[in-house]
């Protein structure tokens, strides 16, 4: 009797816990969200407190942020051509989209009195840098639960207590926010935010399965800048496979044996493989390819249809692709950047140079086959890995790419815990953020140093990159390692 009581007496303080909790864990996530927007707000304020300093800190005359095809100065250019009935692409002044100049234009050539220069143009920034932020946020929700699936079909997935941490999604869209590149791109009158919009809304419809918006996101940002097709990989991958699939590896090879009573024997054991079902779970989905091809080829057939109206009578298409497309591939500005091209070809013999433009842009293409089939599980993390890549071997290389695969790297926060050198990388990125404005003051301005001492910094950079796509591949390796021994441990605990 007395144990009864006990009992009876234990078992409503245990469900009084257990009611508890979620209430607990609902608190700590109101709080987390609520914490979220007042840092975003906060970003929003600093940026314009930053546009309202005195000639924008003079940051869109800075080489890391504005180049030949991301610089507002040179679209402005291109529009007044345009107005004075002339080609925008007269000169060497404007090389990129003509939708761009159509759209942006007349933002870039107003000025309001008593209001800073570029205000408009700003301030559009400043919307496609929120815009981006919320594509990165719902990117990572959708992420985090289709790794939570992957763990549950895996027999990994444990139910834990809500911790007060923001989710991977908040915490990659407020890197992306307060990334010191981030804010100068978007201060320093740069295209890049729009650019890195059209990648974002790719990405984020093939991710949600929206497949008319993956392909106008494509279509969008291989038009503005051509290094995004390479993307069209992760894209089909996300729609064939989905945001998150267990690869084929780590499938767990192990049975579930049911016993019972059979009339031959005094026990029956009947062995079940369910490698089978999971493999249903990941099976490629082609009729969504299939549909991106078609809206990608009606969307490229529209972009090429407008623009054939835009530069009708300064050329037509064939001038628009010689400007800008043959401007990319062929890098004839070799003003100075964060890149290693422009000091590249400023020194190679003319003999050689299509020799090793080839070299340079091929390199993209070798490396995008070996990684999507090591990585076709995780397309959100091959489109890290290809974005950071092109940012490389890029003509014309700006922070915003950079700011762009740091924001998409921040996704992945759980599954690149233990990745290495982390430290040294974000030392490495802070020294070389304040070395190279100052190695290209000691060369253009005060004349006490030479070429070499910004290309330094430029090649510094490029090895952090290196390091960092090397670094992060492999901790996703050693993740994917991990589980299979989580999976293969019960079997082995069997079979002992």
């Amino acid at each position: 009797m007395e144990e009864r009581q006990t009992t009876s007496s234990m078992a409503p303080a245990t469900a009084t816990a257990t009611a508890a909790k979620p209430k607990t864990g609902t608190t700590k996530q109101k709080r987390a969200r609520s914490g979220f927007w007042r840092w975003l707000v906060a970003s929003v304020a600093f940026r314009l407190a930053l546009v309202y300093l005195p000639r924008n800190l003079r940051l869109s005359t800075r080489p890391e942020v504005a180049t030949p095809l991301t610089s507002i100065r040179r679209l402005a250019e291109g529009y007044w051509l345009k107005q004075s009935a002339m080609s925008p692409y007269a000169g060497s002044m404007y090389h990129g989209s003509p939708l761009l100049l159509l759209v942006l234009g007349p933002l870039a050539v107003k000025r309001i009195e008593g209001q800073p220069e570029h205000l408009l143009c700003s301030l559009l920034l400043v919307i496609a840098d929120i815009l981006n932020a919320m594509l990165i946020r719902a990117i990572g929700q959708s992420l985090q639960k289709a790794y939570a699936q992957h763990l549950e079909s895996l027999d990994l997935f444990n139910l834990s207590e809500e911790s007060g941490m923001l989710p991977s999604g908040d915490i990659a869209a407020l890197v992306y926010l307060w990334n010191p590149f981030t804010i100068v791109a978007c201060v320093g009158l740069s295209t890049s935010p729009i650019e890195n919009l059209a990648i974002l809304l790719a990405l984020f419809g093939a991710c949600k399965g929206l497949v008319p918006l993956a392909a106008f996101g494509w279509v969008l940002a291989t038009h503005m800048s051509l290094y995004p097709a390479i993307l069209i990989i992760p894209i089909i991958l996300f729609l064939g496979y989905g945001p998150d699939a267990p690869p084929r590896k780590l499938l767990p090879q192990r049975s579930y044996r049911t016993c019972g009573s059979s009339p031959s024997s005094d026990q029956y054991c009947k062995t079940e493989d369910v490698t089978d079902l999971l493999e249903l779970r990941i099976l490629f989905s082609w009729r969504r390819v299939t549909q991106f091809l078609l809206w990608t080829f009606i969307w490229g057939i529209y972009f090429l249809f407008l623009c054939d109206i835009s530069v009708k009578q300064y050329g037509g298409l064939s001038e628009m692709f010689k400007r800008t497309y043959g401007f990319i591939l062929t890098v004839k500005d070799l003003s100075p950047n964060i890149g290693v091209l422009w000091y590249f070809f400023a020194e190679v013999f003319d003999f050689f140079r299509d020799f090793f433009l080839i070299v340079f842009h091929v390199n993209i293409l070798f490396m995008m086959l070996p990684l999507a089939i090591r990585l076709k599980h995780q397309p959100g993390f091959l489109a890290f890995v290809y974005l950071a890549i092109s940012s490389m071997f890029k003509s014309y290389p700006s922070i915003g790419d950079s700011a762009l695969y740091l924001g998409v790297l921040a996704l992945f926060v759980n599954e690149l815990a233990e990745m290495k050198f982390s430290f040294f990388l974000f030392c490495g990125y802070v020294g070389v953020s304040l070395l190279s404005p100052v190695m290209h003051n000691l060369w253009i301005w005060r004349g006490t140093g030479n070429a070499n001492f910004y290309f330094a910094t430029a090649m510094a950079y490029a090895c952090l990159q290196i390091i960092l796509v090397v670094e992060s591949v492999s901790a996703m390796l050693n993740h994917d390692r991990k589980l299979r021994k989580l999976t293969t441990a019960p079997l082995a605990d069997g079979k002992s």
